[in-house]
């Protein structure tokens, strides 16, 4: 699947034709640009927008962020103790609302 298919985009995502601006900025300029940048990979970016969904509280977007973490190479280990690890520091709560997530998403994945 080339990186354009991963995009949530136009009549594809729920919200296109709703809210065609968002999801064109989200198209062109979050996946279109920031995403393709080569300063860290794409790994290491879904692993940091994973953290981040945790972190907020965010689980409605953390399962197209699991695969896609997935796809980008993170193993279902590498991502389960990501959101182990935050447990410390964004709450309890929403490490276990996120990692019930996780298991629905990978559950049935190996390494």
């Amino acid at each position: 699947m080339s990186e354009k298919d991963q995009r949530p985009s136009g009549d594809r995502h729920p919200l296109g034709r709703f809210a065609p601006g968002l999801i064109g900025f989200t198209d062109d300029v979050l996946f279109g640009q920031v995403w393709e940048r080569a300063v860290i990979s794409a790994k290491e970016r879904s692993m940091i927008t994973v953290a981040c969904l945790v972190t907020g509280g965010n689980v409605e977007q953390l399962r197209y962020h699991l695969v896609r973490a997935r796809d980008n190479g993170a193993t279902r280990i590498e991502l389960v103790e990501v959101i182990t690890h935050l447990a410390f520091y964004a709450g309890w709560p929403k490490a276990m609302a996120a990692m019930a997530v996780a298991q629905e998403v990978l559950g049935s994945e190996e390494d």
